[in-house]
């Protein structure tokens, strides 16, 4: 099991299964709201996370047209997951949690990058991960 919240406590989280996957996106806009070169998500099934504290649900709109929902604390406005109709979802769909607001970001490494035709020139990507110039296909089923 895995933990973790926004920098103030108020919000707190667990998830009993580990990620599906853990990848880094170069997008101009995780550029922006992370005022960072990236923003690293860990995907979890939405069944075996639990969210604790006052959320606001803050709606975007992505680069690829499509419309998602972002989770953050009310009070220190730290953003902490996202996926796509977070306020109504079924049981099959993903949850993208901020993978540094987990307690433990030690076991953290992205095996896939996104964006990566709007990185930073100075990124090194490694050798072994898989790179994408934009958002990949993501399966239906």
């Amino acid at each position: 099991m895995q933990t973790g919240g926004c920098s103030c406590g108020d919000l707190r989280y667990s998830v009993s299964d580990p990620p599906i996957a853990v990848y880094a996106c170069h997008c101009t806009n995780c550029q922006t709201l992370t005022g960072s070169a990236f923003g690293v998500v860990a995907i979890v099934p939405s069944r075996s996370f639990v969210m604790n504290g006052n959320a606001r649900l803050i709606p975007r709109v992505l680069g690829s047209g499509i419309a998602m929902n972002r989770k953050v604390c009310a009070t220190c406005g730290v953003w902490v997951c996202g996926g796509s109709r977070l306020d109504l979802r079924p049981t099959q769909d993903m949850i993208a949690i901020r993978a540094g607001t987990f307690d433990d970001t030690s076991w953290i490494r992205p095996t896939a990058h996104y964006w990566t035709k709007s990185a930073q020139p100075w990124i090194v990507f490694p050798g072994d991960a898989d790179l994408y110039e934009t958002q990949p296909e993501m399966p239906t089923d």
